[in-house]
């Protein structure tokens, strides 16, 4: 916490934000659906590309705050295998701004102590745009901060499906295929975000109520976030607001809270002592 509000003026309103954070219950793993790009830019009679290279202020500010914050693990929705179906010109695009930004990021990625990883099914990426993304993240390999995955040609299903056909693989290869029995915990273990937990907190931007194949095993219990606002446009505040709903929320993971007891006679009336300012 002290790490963001050493770089917020005083007079700063995402400082008074930050500040009403409880720093002991941040989500360890926040998961964003970053949509808006192509909206943002008809709305001002702008090409779509004008919207992509917009969206990119906002991924270093999210990235910087939530590693400030310490929060373990971000992870982006940033191409999904849908997305090959968009002109082949903005695809050519997305590309090489993923490369601009890599390139522009990665001393401070190094200078915040995050770690990139890569999610998705990275083979079908454009070669040099592959050879890029795998460069920043064998740079930032040994750092310990912020983990921040990058869904890159991702899609939920496509790695459920990766993730069966290992498991086949791997009972074929062992002689046991007649015998393979999988459970919970060996899906998890064979998904892209292995040894990741699963994310607490799911944002999606611009307003829309649906999920787009993203993280689908892996956000059964997340507690979701849907902001109008569309991506170029999502600002620290903005991350600092969905933090506080979140913090709002109580998590059942589908069972129910203990119910308070009620306090014994002596309880009581050290309560009643205190005074109503403390109840």
């Amino acid at each position: 916490m002290n790490a963001l509000l050493e770089i917020l003026d005083p007079d700063d309103p995402d400082r008074a934000l930050a500040q009403s954070l409880d720093s002991s219950r941040l989500p360890r793993h926040v998961a964003i659906i970053m949509d808006g790009n192509g909206r943002w830019a008809r709305q001002r009679n702008l090409p779509r590309v004008a919207g992509h290279k917009a969206g990119v202020e906002p991924v270093r500010v999210t990235v910087e705050t939530c590693a400030r914050l310490g929060v373990q693990h971000l992870t982006l929705y940033a191409f999904s295998v849908e997305n090959w179906k968009r002109p082949r010109s903005e695809v050519d695009m997305l590309w090489r701004l993923l490369r601009v930004y890599l390139r522009r990021e990665l001393a401070d990625l190094m200078r915040n102590g995050v770690r990139l990883i890569a999610i998705g099914r990275l083979d079908a990426l454009p070669a040099p745009a592959r050879r890029e993304l795998l460069d920043a993240v064998d740079a930032t390999a040994a750092n310990r901060g912020l983990q921040v995955n990058l869904a890159i040609n991702y899609s939920g299903r496509a790695e459920l499906a990766d993730a069966f056909n290992a498991m086949l693989a791997q009972a074929r290869a062992n002689g046991g295929l007649d015998r393979l029995s999988v459970t919970e915990d060996d899906i998890t273990s064979h998904l892209y975000t292995a040894g990741l937990p699963d994310p607490d907190l799911l944002i999606r931007t611009s307003g829309e109520m649906r999920i787009s194949n993203f993280l689908l095993w892996q956000i059964a219990y997340s507690e979701l976030y849907v902001t109008p606002t569309l991506w170029p446009d999502f600002t620290r505040g903005d991350l600092l607001r969905a933090f506080l709903e979140y913090q709002r929320r109580d998590r059942r993971f589908g069972g129910l809270n203990a119910p308070q007891s009620a306090p014994h006679r002596s309880d009581r009336s050290a309560v009643a002592e205190l005074g109503p300012s403390t109840r």
